[in-house]
């Protein structure tokens, strides 16, 4: 149904702008102020409670909401809409909890999918005043709205360097009041939301030209649809010849690669095929490509889930692999509906594949709000099937991701991480213990290299006088570089005996050195003068309640005030004297190495 008369009749409407310029600058405000709870480039940030996190996306996503959706007729429909988008966005996120890491996982990019595509099946229906989507009307305003997010974008981008110039134009003549606004939090925002939405409306007002625009995007993708559709071609028909298992081989990508080469060709195709047969392409170069396209997303779509399986058999679930098998799902949904089209139409394939389009269209809005939820939480799904991995020895504790399971797994991943410290495995339990006391997965990386290193430690370590197991936390003590160090090439003498309190370490680099011939000729017969360190001996380390820690002989115990007493009087007194002391020292073959101690 053709509602260009509609549009062009609320062209008139010039309070729009000034409507969505006000609206867009009070939201802007609210969350900025709802979110701003400390000083700029603050570290650690502060994390906002649940509350801020639902009540700002509610905000922000109720008054985009609207301003996408408002028009003159029918407006109240278009204020209703924003509160319900607002209401439910809100919900979803205080649902999920709070913290920043909100906006950056998949359940709010799932959520944000359901409303992109829930705002041009609205703005159908509301033009047609029924539960009606014309498809035309539907692709048509889900195209518009992608111009029209990215020019907002563009013109607010040149609302701030113009603010920014003219800052500094009037820095010139000594006015400031300009520059010091912009350095202001709430400034800012509030001219983000009222250029966006002023931009908003003011594009609206021009809704014929977008339109236009709207075409010439498409078009312009179209011409794309052959280059693509060569490219998908050539890699379908090398890969009997090539093997499945290169693709394994040559990246860990390999599901993310192949989603993205489906999304590009549902995009391209629909460009070619366009709103109805009236704008469907009619270049025989196009067309072929686009079904090639068409014909390309389902062999994809099974590469993608074959992969993704490998990827699930050999490493076990994740969130992330979970998400992979939705989207693997949902692209071999398209790539049903499209070969059955190819089928049916051949080539008007267009006509039967765009009812399927706005079927599919239900069909993942649907599936996206409920994954927004944490109605089936991938990450109590993953944190149960790597643990039981691990327990079950599948997984080696020095192979597990411990950081993952502590960062990425949500609530289900801590519980599970604090039940495995309890573990009657000694080494998942002493991993598991070391994870917990962690704030940040960079440091839980750490844990693992030094228990790697330490495990490593065992093949190049000698105990005395008689082989016996060494501690985790003495080995981990062992590797740094005034002990055994990280060498694998260095071999390491320990002498310690099972539940001594104090171990003394040699490395034989540190033996190969001082029993070098100090005459020994260097290069070109050059003799070499070599001066024995006195300080390359051994390392002590010595146990304080759970702890090993390396003794360092050149510091001692603070002063007793009876003794710092006596140094002073000494001192004044003049006595000053050398003593012999009792002394420990580490012997090599009757020969002493290292200072003494005590």
């Amino acid at each position: 149904m053709d509602r260009s008369g509609d549009f062009e009749a609320d062209a008139g409407w010039r309070l729009r702008p000034l409507v969505l310029g006000v609206v867009g600058a009070l939201a802007a405000v609210a969350v900025q102020q709802l979110l701003d709870r400390s000083a700029p480039f603050h570290y650690p940030p502060i994390e906002p409670e649940a509350w801020r996190v639902a009540l700002t996306t509610a905000i922000g996503t109720g008054a985009a909401s609207f301003g996408f959706a408002l028009e003159r007729q029918r407006a109240p429909w278009a204020v209703l809409f924003g509160l319900v988008v607002g209401a439910v966005a809100g919900l979803v996120f205080y649902w999920n909890g709070g913290g920043w890491g909100m906006w950056r996982d998949w359940h709010s990019a799932s959520l944000f999918l359901s409303i992109a595509i829930a705002v041009p099946l609205f703005q159908t229906a509301r033009n047609e005043a029924a539960w009606r989507f014309p498809y035309a009307d539907v692709h048509g305003n889900a195209w518009t709205n992608v111009v029209l997010w990215c020019a907002c974008w563009l013109f607010t981008g040149v609302v701030f360097a113009l603010a920014w110039l003219l800052s500094s134009l009037f820095d010139l003549i000594g006015l400031h009041f300009l520059r010091d606004l912009l350095q202001h939090s709430w400034f800012n925002a509030q001219l983000f939301g009222a250029s966006f939405g002023a931009s908003l409306g003011l594009l609206r007002e021009r809704d014929g030209v977008l339109r236009l625009l709207q075409r010439v995007v498409t078009s312009v993708l179209a011409v794309l649809a052959p280059v693509l559709g060569l490219g998908l071609l050539v890699f379908l028909v090398a890969l009997p010849f090539t093997g499945l298992n290169a693709l394994w081989e040559a990246t860990k990508s390999t599901t993310p690669i192949l989603l993205s080469c489906v999304i590009g060709a549902l995009i391209l195709a629909n460009a070619v095929i366009g709103n109805g047969e009236q704008e469907e392409l009619r270049n025989p170069v196009l067309r072929v490509g686009a079904m090639v396209l068409a014909l390309a997303v389902l062999p994809l779509a099974v590469i993608a889930a074959i992969a993704t399986g490998l990827r699930i058999d050999q490493y076990g679930l994740t969130p992330d692999r979970l998400w992979a098998v939705v989207f693997v799902a949902l692209a071999t949904a398209y790539g049903v509906a499209y070969l059955v089209a190819l089928a049916r139409g051949q080539m008007h394939w267009g006509a039967w594949v765009r009812p399927s389009n706005l079927r599919l269209a239900f069909v993942v809005a649907g599936v996206g709000l409920v994954l927004a939820t944490p109605l089936l939480s991938f990450n109590a799904l993953s944190t149960a099937d790597q643990v039981a991995r691990l327990e079950s020895g599948k997984t080696a504790p020095e192979k597990f991701d411990w950081a993952a399971l502590a960062f990425d797994f949500g609530d289900p991943g801590k519980a599970a991480l604090k039940r495995l410290a309890g573990s009657k495995n000694p080494v998942i339990a002493a991993r598991a213990k070391g994870v917990s006391a962690k704030t940040n997965r960079w440091d839980v990386a750490a844990i693992n290299q030094t228990e790697t290193e330490a495990d490593l430690l065992v093949k190049r370590l000698r105990v005395l006088p008689v082989a016996v197991p060494v501690p985790l936390a003495l080995r981990e003590k062992l590797t740094d570089w005034q002990g055994c160090s990280t060498d694998q090439k260095n071999r390491c003498t320990l002498l310690y005996t099972p539940g001594a309190t104090e171990a003394v370490s040699i490395s034989q680099s540190c033996i190969d050195d001082l029993a070098r011939d100090p005459e020994e000729k260097g290069l070109r017969g050059v003799p070499v003068i070599r001066v024995l360190r006195s300080g390359c001996g051994g390392s002590r380390y010595r146990l304080t309640g759970d702890t090993w820690q390396r003794v360092d002989e050149n510091t001692r115990a603070p002063l007793t005030s009876a003794e710092r007493a006596a140094l002073k009087a000494g001192e004044a007194a003049g006595k000053v004297e050398i003593r012999s002391v009792p002394a420990r020292r580490v012997f090599v073959g009757g020969v002493p190495v290292g200072d003494p101690f005590e």
